[in-house]
């Protein structure tokens, strides 16, 4: 979930907390192929919006790139930075899409993440900046309610139930929540049980404005979406090993 699982999971807030500077440090992203990439952004969409849906595709001297005007208002990419944690990786994967709302808000600050790391600035510094652009209201909170779609079959960062970087499937969708808790909602998410994590609770990944209300999608729609998503699978795994899910999880 951008767990983030912040619980891009999601993805927790728990992204944040979990960050371990050093570990599998890397400051060269590899590119995708941009079929492979456009396939697997899309996929974070449920199928009936993707013909409609804008993409972008990651040069990683540049930032991110339009590959594909869309006419719904939905943008797809796949985050490869996350600036919660304070620290450059290049086995971050994560799928996702924001609707119009989101993508005039929470997905620049995605697309700004992958520019400023580009032109070389530090992890540290890097998340400096985004903090200081949220208080000096440079970034603003979404206007009104909305989502992010996060249903692809797999993404890669930190998540539950140890909140260290795996490779996990973990449909879901993020509701807008900024500056909402868990208590205010009365949810109490174990990230060490799963079953905790089947109603909706709150993600605040990294900062207060950035919250999320996550709700996991149902075991059935996600069985079919492994199901249908077999052949990306695949080929993600064919492209990079980390990509893999455990054969338990096929």
């Amino acid at each position: 979930m951008k767990i983030t699982l912040a619980l891009p999971i999601i993805a927790i807030s728990l992204i944040g907390i979990s960050a371990r500077p050093g570990q599998a440090n890397e400051t060269t992203i590899e590119q995708m192929p941009a079929r492979l990439e456009t396939q697997f952004a899309l996929s974070a969409l449920p199928p009936a919006l993707r013909d409609q849906a804008t993409v972008y595709l990651l040069d990683p001297k540049k930032g991110y790139q339009l590959s594909r005007q869309g006419t719904s208002g939905v943008t797809c990419l796949v985050e490869r930075t996350v600036w919660e944690l304070a620290d450059f990786r290049d086995d971050i994967y994560i799928p996702l899409c924001y609707d119009a709302v989101g993508t005039k808000t929470y997905l620049k600050v995605i697309m700004d993440t992958s520019t400023l790391r580009s032109q070389g600035m530090s992890p540290v510094a890097l998340k400096a900046e985004i903090e200081s652009r949220y208080n000096n209201k440079t970034y603003k909170v979404p206007e009104k309610s909305g989502l992010s779609y996060m249903v692809a079959p797999v993404m890669r960062t930190v998540g539950p139930p140890d909140m260290k970087v795996h490779t996990m499937p973990m449909p879901h969708v993020m509701f807008y929540a900024p500056s909402i808790t868990n208590e205010d909602i009365g949810a109490f998410p174990d990230l060490s049980v799963h079953s905790s994590l089947l109603y909706p609770f709150i993600d605040k990944q990294g900062i207060a404005e950035q919250s999320y209300m996550i709700q996991l999608i149902g075991e059935a729609e996600k069985a079919k979406i492994m199901a249908d998503e077999k052949t990306l699978l695949d080929d993600l795994c064919t492209y990079r090993d980390i990509l893999c899910l455990p054969h338990t999880e096929h």
